[in-house]
C-alpha cells in the first residue's frame, strides 16, 4: 500500500494532477466558510440549527455546511447538478436534444453551453429564494440580516451566483487537469468536511460519559460493513454476452471477438435517493412554515417513525425503476449491436434483443432498488435503536456513503491506470476495481 502512494508521486504527471486537485479542493473549501457580507454569524448558527431533517439540511449536506453560514458558496454545485439533471431528462422527450446526442463533440459542447445558461438562471432563482429566507430568518427576535432590502438581495444573488459559476469552473479545471471528477469530487470533500466536528463530538460525548463504548464499538464495525455492502452494489454488475461476427475486407479479417455488456445491478447511482428525499422532506419542510397544521406536524412525516421509511423505500424503488429506463435504452443498444454484427449468443438480433435486455434489466434493478432503499433508511433505524443524532447517522448510509464510496471508486481508478500505464503496480494488488487491465 505504501509503495504504491510512493509511486503515485514518483510520476511527475500524476503528482502535478494530484497537488493540483488537492489545491483546487482547498480553494472550493475556503469560500465555504467565507459568509455573505451584512450576516450575523452568530445569530445565523441559532436560527439554523433545527434544518438538519429538512430539505435546507439536504442542501446544506451537499454544501459542505456553507448553507447554515450563508457563506459565498451557500448554494453549492446542486444548480449545475440540478440543471444537467433536467437536460438529461429533456434528451428522452424532446427530439432537439437527442439529434444534439448523436452529433458528436459539437453537439456535446452545445449541451455544455445550454447546461451553463441554466445553470446561471436556476442559480438566480435560488439565490432569490435564499435572500428572502434570509431576511426573514430570526432569532432571539433579531434579524440575522443587519440590513435587509433590496440591495441585500441584489447583493446576495450577484455573489451567490457567482459562487456557483466559480465552483462549476473549479470542477471543470480539476477534470481537466487533475485527478477525477471534479464536481463529484467537490461533492465527496463538501461531504467529508462534517466529519472532523463529528467526530469530535462522539469523542466528547464518550469522555463526558454520555455515549457508551460498546454503542462506539458497535458503530465501528456497521460502517465497515456498510462501506464493503455499498461498495458491492455499485459495483455488482449482470455480464450479457455478445458475440461479433468475423468481416473479411481486402485481406483483413475484422470481428470474431467476445465481450460482454455490463449492466449495473444499480445503474442509477444515487440520482433515486436524492429524488425520493426531496420529496419526503417537503411535508416536514411545509410543517416548520405552517405550525398551526396538525396533519404535517402529527410525526408521520419524521425519519424516527416507520411510516417514513416505508414511503421513503418504496419511492425510491419507484424512482430507481424511473432513472434506469431513462439511462439506459434497450432498443438502442440492440440496434447498435446489429449495426456491428454483434449478437448476444441463442437471441436473435433486433426486436428479440432489446427484448431480452429490458427483461434482464428489470429483474436486477428490483433487488438492487431494494439495496439502495435498505441503505437509504439505515441511518434512521441507528437514529431510533441507538439514539444518535443525525450528524453521526448520516455517515452510516444515504447519499452519503454511496456518494464517498462511488466518487472514491472512480477517482482510485484513474489513479490505477496512471500507475499500470507506466509498468507500476496496481494502487490495490489485491482488490477488484473495474475497468482495471493488466499489461
Amino acid at each position: 500500500m505504501m509503495q504504491s502512494v510512493r509511486s503515485m508521486f514518483k510520476i511527475q504527471e500524476l503528482r502535478q494532477r494530484l497537488l493540483f486537485t488537492l489545491f483546487v479542493l482547498f480553494l472550493a473549501r475556503i469560500g465555504a466558510h467565507i459568509p455573505l457580507p451584512g450576516i450575523d454569524t452568530k445569530l445565523l448558527a441559532v436560527a439554523a440549527s433545527g434544518m438538519d431533517n429538512t430539505l435546507l439540511g439536504l442542501w446544506d449536506m451537499f454544501a459542505g455546511g456553507a448553507f447554515k453560514k450563508a457563506a459565498v458558496f451557500a448554494l453549492g454545485i446542486m444548480p449545475y447538478i440540478s440543471t444537467s439533471i433536467i437536460i438529461t431528462l429533456l434528451g428522452s422527450v424532446f427530439p432537439y436534444f437527442q439529434r444534439l446526442r448523436n452529433e458528436g463533440e459539437a453537439g456535446r459542447r452545445k449541451i455544455t453551453q445550454i447546461t451553463r445558461y441554466g445553470t446561471v438562471f436556476l442559480a438566480a432563482m435560488q439565490a432569490l429564494a435564499v435572500a428572502g429566507y434570509l431576511q426573514k430568518l430570526q432569532a432571539n427576535y433579531q434579524s440575522v440580516v443587519a440590513y435587509p432590502g433590496f440591495g441585500f438581495t441584489i447583493m446576495t444573488v450577484i455573489v451567490l451566483v457567482t459562487g456557483t459559476m466559480l465552483l462549476m469552473w473549479l470542477g471543470e479545471q480539476i477534470t481537466d487537469r487533475g485527478i477525477g471528477n471534479g464536481i463529484s469530487l467537490i461533492i465527496m470533500v463538501n461531504i467529508i468536511s462534517r466529519f472532523p466536528a463529528t467526530l469530535a463530538n462522539e469523542i466528547t460525548m464518550l469522555r463526558a460519559g454520555a455515549r457508551d463504548l460498546l454503542v462506539d464499538i458497535i458503530l465501528i464495525v456497521i460502517l465497515v460493513l456498510v462501506i464493503g455492502f455499498v461498495v458491492y452494489l455499485t459495483q455488482g454488475v449482470r455480464k450479457i454476452p455478445v458475440q461479433y461476427a468475423k468481416k473479411v475486407v481486402g485481406r483483413k479479417i475484422y470481428g470474431g471477438q467476445s465481450t460482454y455488456i455490463p449492466l449495473r445491478v444499480n445503474s442509477s447511482g444515487v440520482m433515486p435517493i436524492i429524488f425520493a428525499q426531496t420529496i419526503v422532506f417537503i411535508p416536514n419542510s411545509i410543517g416548520m412554515l405552517f405550525k398551526d397544521v396538525s396533519w404535517l406536524n402529527s410525526g408521520w412525516f419524521t425519519v424516527e417513525n416507520w411510516p417514513y421509511w416505508i414511503i421513503y423505500s418504496i419511492i425510491i424503488i419507484l424512482f430507481a425503476y424511473f432513472y434506469t429506463a431513462l439511462s439506459f435504452n434497450p432498443t438502442e443498444v440492440a440496434d447498435n449491436m446489429k449495426k456491428n454484427g454483434g449478437f448476444i449468443p441463442g437471441i436473435r438480433p433486433g426486436k428479440k434483443t432489446a427484448e431480452y435486455l429490458d427483461n434482464i434489466i428489470t429483474r436486477i434493478t428490483l433487488p438492487g432498488a431494494i439495496m439502495l432503499a435498505f441503505v437509504a433508511i439505515l441511518p434512521y433505524i441507528l437514529m431510533k435503536v441507538l439514539n444518535i443524532d443525525y450528524n453521526l447517522a448520516s455517515f452510516f448510509g444515504g447519499t452519503s456513503v454511496i456518494i464517498l464510496v462511488g466518487v472514491a471508486l472512480d477517482t482510485l481508478q484513474q489513479i490505477e491506470s496512471h500507475l499500470i500505464s507506466r509498468h507500476y503496480d496496481g494502487f490495490m494488488k489485491k482488490g477488484k476495481l473495474k475497468g482495471r487491465r493488466r499489461f
